[in-house]
């Protein structure tokens, strides 16, 4: 069996007493450090020598895969979830005697993303007419 070296590690300026850990490193271990340090030099020396690292060249980004486009998300629903969880926070907020510091801030949002909603219904019902009044 390969001989084992242990050193202990102490932990500095927790207050607490704690028994002092014992990590065991075999020669194996070692080895394997001195493998990344040696890959890590070599890697600082391309920096260094090229000013730029040789790994974000090898790794590019994979290509891009055809997904079926996402139904576009309608504006008005986007409006309607924002309002929803702006309300949630706001309860969440109350739930933890928050809410009085977040209220005024949650409302004006929700005022604010009210007549958004209230535009975008303006102009649909603008366009309805349009249509309707050419057929």
């Amino acid at each position: 069996m390969a001989s084992q070296k242990q050193m202990e590690v102490v932990t500095k300026g927790t207050g607490f007493r704690r028994r002092p850990k014992t990590i065991t490193y075999t020669p194996g271990t070692c080895e394997l450090l001195r493998g990344d340090l040696e890959k890590e030099k070599q890697r600082l020396q391309n920096i260094f020598a090229t000013g730029k690292d040789m790994e974000e060249r090898k790794r590019k980004a994979p290509p891009a895969r055809q997904k079926a486009p996402a139904p576009e998300l309608d504006r008005f629903e986007e409006l309607v979830k924002e309002i929803q969880e702006r309300k949630e926070f706001l309860a969440d907020m109350e739930a933890l005697g928050q809410g009085k510091q977040y209220r005024g801030i949650i409302l004006a949002e929700i005022s604010q993303k009210l007549r958004e909603m209230e535009d975008i219904d303006h102009r649909r019902s603008e366009e309805l007419r349009k249509g309707l009044a050419t057929t």
